[in-house]
């Protein structure tokens, strides 16, 4: 948990994309149960025609509640409270119901599509826009592929470029090196302006990639709302990430080379891990999984 005086007692700024750095839509998907709760406004979006190629990130069309047809394109929102710094509720007040806890008028979110071009441009302007807000930490969601057991608890992975956060949330620094997401660039970015940031990851079923992924969303809202210190209601998830798990049991019961599979997963994690991933173990994982995907530049799921 975090302090009250520490790095994230401040005006927290939680940060997921969709697209290469989402699998699952853990990430999305939990930052937009968080903006369901929260009483925010949009402040800012980047304009589409500087960092989106429509060919791979298409707008799409639907009808209003007048009736007309709408483009919705895909773009960067930063939302904020509409009363910053305004303390609403206490955690125990209410905590089933909406959003609680000494720092939730401080909670930011930055929700988008990861684009197709100009990222340092693009990373340049959230940055000066989180500075402008006077955001005093930056906490980043991904979801990655990987070789892992839908039947055992989500592998996360938490990280740090800033050594004060490092101490403060006994996390270590990632050492990876290789292909890396709009994540990445934002994060550095962020922290060569001084604010300090942090990433945490879910470790998605690979056999089950196209399907949304609840218990990953449900993994990472609990860690963030340990990290960020609030109560964040789950409304429906536990259910879904229910159904989840046993929709793939189903399958797997009819496919003798898929249950073999996911039996040798559940083998090897309750080797290494018991019941929680070593930080280790995921980064080889998170590891193996940006390579693969950059041997594959030519996959427009990374254009997504």
């Amino acid at each position: 948990m975090t302090q009250t005086d520490g790095m994230l007692s401040g005006r927290i700024l939680v940060v997921a994309f969709e697209g290469w750095n989402d699998a699952g839509e853990a990430a999305t998907g939990a930052v937009r149960s968080l903006k369901e709760e929260l009483d925010l406004v949009e402040l800012f979006a980047v304009d589409p025609e500087l960092y989106f190629d429509y060919q791979f990130n298409r707008p799409t069309i639907s009808s209003g509640d007048d009736g007309r047809r709408e483009l919705t394109w895909p773009g960067t929102v930063l939302y904020g409270p509409r009363s910053p710094v305004e303390r609403v509720a206490s955690l125990g007040e209410d905590a089933e119901i909406t959003v609680s806890g000494d720092n939730v008028g401080n909670i930011f979110l930055l929700l988008g599509t990861e684009p197709s071009r100009s990222w340092q441009g693009f990373a340049a302007e959230i940055v000066d826009r989180a500075l402008a807000a006077d955001i005093s930490a930056v906490v980043f969601l991904g979801a990655m592929l990987a070789d892992v057991p839908h039947t055992r608890p989500i592998s996360l992975m938490s990280s740090s470029d800033s050594a004060e956060m490092r101490a403060e949330l006994g996390i270590e620094r990632s050492d990876y090196e290789g292909p890396v997401g709009i994540l990445s660039v934002v994060a550095l970015a962020a922290e060569a302006a001084g604010i300090p940031t942090m990433s945490i990851w879910a470790s998605v079923p690979h056999y089950v990639h196209n399907a949304p992924s609840p218990k990953a969303m449900l993994a990472l809202i609990d860690r963030l709302e340990e990290v960020i210190d609030v109560t964040i209601p789950r409304g429906d998830l536990v259910e879904e990430a229910t159904a989840w798990e046993e929709g793939i049991d189903a399958l797997a019961a009819d496919d003798d080379d898929m249950a073999a599979y996911i039996a040798q997963l559940e083998q090897a994690r309750d080797t290494v891990d018991s019941p929680e991933a070593s930080g280790e173990a995921i980064a080889q994982e998170f590891e193996k999984y940006l390579r693969r995907r950059g041997d594959k530049p030519d996959d427009p799921r990374r254009g997504r």
